[in-house]
C-alpha cells in the first residue's frame, strides 16, 4: 500500500527508484501502480518526476 500524503509517496518512490528501479515505468510495471494517477497525485502537490535524475522533485 503506498502512503497517501504526498510527502510521503515522493520518499517512498524516490527510495524505491533509487535502489530498486531504473525508470518510473518499470517500478509501475513491477508494482502494478497506474503512473498517470500517481504522477498526477504528486504534480498536485508541486512535484515532477524528472527522467533524467529518475526521482521526483
Amino acid at each position: 500500500m503506498l502512503p497517501a500524503d504526498p510527502d510521503m509517496l515522493a520518499s517512498f518512490l524516490n527510495m524505491k527508484l533509487r535502489d530498486h528501479y531504473a525508470s518510473l515505468d518499470i517500478l509501475c510495471d513491477d508494482m502494478e501502480l497506474d503512473k498517470e494517477e500517481i504522477v498526477r497525485k504528486l504534480k498536485e502537490a508541486d512535484y515532477d518526476y524528472i527522467p533524467e535524475r529518475n526521482q521526483f522533485l
